[in-house]
C-alpha cells in the first residue's frame, strides 16, 4: 500500500487560503503522480518543490540546520516522509498553485478590461476568488521551455509566480519540481469533491515554444 501511495498517489494537507475557494485552509487532498508533466494542462492545480524557485535557499525549509550532524538531518527527514504519510504538512517548500502558463505561453495581466489573458485570449476565471481583481501586479510573461506559470486562485493573498518574477527563474515552476496533480479533495467530509481545469483555460490553443507573439 505504501509503494502505491508513493508512486501513484500523495496526499497532501492545505495550510492557507492561497487557493481559496477552490481549496480551503485544512483541506486534504490527493494529488495524482501518474502521467507525469507530459499531461498538463493549463488549469491544473498542481503540488510542486519550490526549494529552487520560491523558497530561500540559503535557509530555507528542508536545508541541514547548522550544527546539524548527518545522521540527524537523516532523523529529520525520516519523520518528515512518515508525517507526509499522515497527512501532515511539515515541508514548507511544498506548493499548490493553479497552471496558467504552459512552456510557449504568453500571459499578460491586464488587458484594457482588466482582463488576464493568455496568448492574446482573454480568460474568465470563475474560480477566482470573489471580489479580487486577475492581479494587483502588472505583468508581460512568456512561459521558457520546460518550465510553466502558477497563479493562486485567491490573488490578493497569493505569493505565486508573480512575486518571483525578479527573481533567477523569473517565477516560473520547473516542470521537473512538479510532484503531481490535485485530483480530488477527500477531507473533511463536507467538503469532499473532485477538482478538473476549468475550459476557459484549458480550451486555450498551446502556442509553440519560440512562436512570437502579437
Amino acid at each position: 500500500m505504501m509503494l502505491v501511495r508513493g508512486l501513484l498517489v500523495e496526499s497532501f494537507y492545505i495550510p492557507s487560503g492561497s487557493m481559496e475557494p477552490t481549496l480551503t485552509a485544512e483541506d486534504r487532498i490527493l494529488v495524482n503522480k501518474i502521467g507525469g508533466v507530459s499531461s498538463l494542462q493549463r488549469g491544473d492545480l498542481v503540488v510542486f518543490d519550490g526549494t529552487s524557485t520560491f523558497a530561500d535557499r540559503a535557509a530555507g525549509p528542508g536545508s541541514r540546520q547548522d550544527g546539524q550532524t548527518p545522521v540527524i538531518a537523516q532523523m529529520v527527514e525520516m519523520m518528515g516522509s512518515m508525517a507526509s504519510r499522515l497527512s501532515i504538512r511539515l515541508n514548507e517548500s511544498d506548493y499548490v498553485k493553479r497552471v496558467v502558463g504552459l512552456p510557449g505561453d504568453h500571459v499578460v495581466c491586464c488587458d484594457p478590461r482588466g482582463l488576464l489573458t493568455v496568448n492574446d485570449i482573454p480568460v474568465d476565471e470563475p474560480y477566482r476568488y470573489p471580489g479580487d481583481k486577475p492581479s494587483d501586479l502588472t505583468f508581460d510573461v512568456t512561459v521558457p521551455a520546460e518550465r510553466i506559470w502558477v497563479m493562486g486562485d485567491h490573488r490578493s493573498v497569493s505569493a505565486d509566480s508573480r512575486a518571483h518574477l525578479g527573481d533567477p527563474g523569473g517565477g516560473m515552476v520547473r516542470l521537473d519540481d512538479v510532484i503531481g496533480r490535485a485530483g480530488m479533495i477527500y477531507w473533511p467530509p463536507g467538503r469532499v469533491g473532485t477538482v478538473h481545469a476549468p475550459t476557459s483555460l484549458a480550451g486555450i490553443p498551446v502556442r509553440p515554444v519560440g512562436q512570437g507573439h502579437s
